[in-house]
């Protein structure tokens, strides 16, 4: 209903009064208080993370992001101990290798649950090794402190073979995969866009992580971060979107953004597709707060790389998480 003409000035100047009062409250007050953050945020791969944002319509955040592609979350945590990101996603053992030394400047702050599909040890078209224990005297590159590392020596073991019994090759994604069609390595541990790849070059599985890796993946924030009331809000709101862009996904979309990965990984879209609805019915991409079970899980992958001799000593993961970001996370879900 229209107000009378002679009441709708004062109408409108009592609204305009009362705006300063509306912004102080609620969810208004925290985007302005978040208004002049920017986070510097890591990708490996591709930009998925912003992607999936910008196709969920969710990017619209009131805090500015700069994502940076690296080829493992191993380098994301090495850019967050330089002090050139303030959020790195990660599996489980880079934060390992990146506390070792017992002086992190970061925190792991969140857990997001994700597939464990496309973490595998694959040989080049014509190889005559079909399984793992084909591998024993052979060169076997893996991305060193990442998924790949952990799973090849926990297949190698249930394998009967040990560390000693491959000529371990480190390599990163782009390198590995170069040196599996060059032919200077015989087999490649690895994940993500450099598996895709091998695959569409004829590579064959003869190992895969899927059942022995979590399936949860790690956000790690700068100290930094965590001792600024508006960095931590927009940390937790960025981890919260996240989620909810991929259940807007999950939510019938899943073939339109299996086209924007077709387009960001070069395959078909096809494909794209049935790795995706796989990737999203084995373990739905979503966040969680920290919690004893999470920290516990990632203990034991520590306790193996000590017992590989990866890590010198034994390491007390504990010692690098926090529930800081836990209250915060839990509003923004």
């Amino acid at each position: 209903m229209l107000l009378p003409r002679a009441l709708r000035a004062p109408a409108a100047l009592l609204a305009a009064l009362l705006l300063p009062f509306a912004a102080a409250c609620g969810g208004s007050a925290q985007a302005d208080s978040e208004a002049g953050v920017t986070l510097r945020v890591g990708a490996t791969g591709w930009k998925v993370e912003e992607a999936v944002l910008k196709f969920a319509h969710l990017d619209d955040t009131p805090y500015k992001v700069k994502w940076s592609v690296f080829q493992g979350g191993d380098q994301q945590l090495q850019a967050v101990r330089a002090s050139a990101l303030d959020l790195a996603s990660s599996s489980e053992i880079p934060p390992v290798f990146s506390a070792a030394d017992g002086r992190p400047n970061f925190k792991v702050v969140a857990v997001q649950q994700g597939t464990t599909l496309n973490q595998e040890v694959v040989v080049p078209k014509g190889s005559k090794v079909t399984d793992i224990a084909g591998l024993k005297g052979r060169k076997v590159g893996y991305v060193k402190n990442t998924t790949a590392h952990y799973f090849l020596y926990e297949l190698l073991k249930r394998a009967g073979l040990t560390w000693s019994d491959i000529d371990a090759k480190p390599l990163l994604p782009n390198d590995g995969l170069a040196a599996l069609n060059g032919g200077s390595i015989d087999a490649f541990a690895s994940y993500g866009t450099s598996i895709i790849t091998a695959h569409q070059q004829g590579a064959t599985t003869v190992g895969s992580g899927a059942d022995i890796l979590s399936g949860n993946f790690l956000w790690s924030a700068r100290d930094s971060v965590l001792k600024s009331s508006a960095q931590k809000a927009a940390a937790a709101d960025l981890i919260a979107r996240i989620t909810k862009a991929y259940a807007y996904v999950r939510d019938g979309h899943e073939a339109a953004f299996a086209q924007v990965i077709a387009e960001n990984t070069h395959q078909p879209a096809a494909q794209a597709e049935r790795d995706l609805t796989a990737q999203q019915k084995q373990r739905p991409t979503r966040a969680r707060t920290v919690d004893d079970t999470a920290i516990a899980s990632e203990q034991e992958v520590a306790d193996a790389f000590t017992e590989l001799g990866a890590l010198s000593s034994h390491l007390d993961v504990r010692s690098f998480w926090t529930t800081a970001l836990n209250a915060d996370l839990k509003k923004a879900l």
